[in-house]
């Protein structure tokens, strides 16, 4: 099957979306609004967002927009949070959990329509109810709830720090 030329550019935007999401785990443990990574990961992932909800593989409003919708709210807040709640230490909890959480959401349809398009001609997975996607996604989820506990730990120290 393949792409429309919205579909292109929704996956263009994506795919440097979550390199730039992985740059700042990578560098910081989270995904920093600061940082030109992490305002890529931002404009590119609301940008992937809403050009998503203008793509439908099965036709008519499905539960990859009602993603999307969410993943638009999740940052939005975790940018509201970092612009003008910069000094609060509980706030970067949540604003870290957020930006971790629509990262993950993002995967789920990334790893669903890529696992059933690549290889071209013999994809990995022939739809969704595939093993190889439901695992995939089971592995992600174990790293998100592996990373966000790190993440937790890790703001918890920078809080106690910064209050001496």
């Amino acid at each position: 099957m393949g792409l429309s030329s919205l579909g292109i550019f929704h996956t263009i935007i994506g795919v440097a979306a979550i390199v730039a999401a992985v740059i700042d785990f990578v560098k910081y443990g989270k995904i920093n609004l600061n940082t030109l990574s992490g305002k890529i990961y931002f404009y590119g992932t609301v940008v992937t967002s809403l050009t998503s909800l203008g793509i439908s593989k099965h036709g008519g409003f499905n539960p990859g927009h009602v993603f999307a919708i969410f993943i638009i709210v999740l940052v939005l807040a975790a940018y509201f949070l970092n612009s003008k709640r910069k000094n609060s230490g509980r706030a970067r909890y949540f604003e870290n959990f957020w930006l971790s959480f629509s990262f993950f959401l993002s995967l789920v349809p990334t790893v669903n329509e890529t696992f059933t398009r690549v290889p071209l001609g013999h994809p990995l997975a022939k739809d969704i109810k595939d093993p190889v996607i439901g695992n995939t996604l089971l592995v992600l989820l174990l790293l998100f709830i592996a990373g966000s506990i790190f993440q937790f730990r890790k703001q918890k120290f920078i809080n106690k720090t910064t209050r001496l």
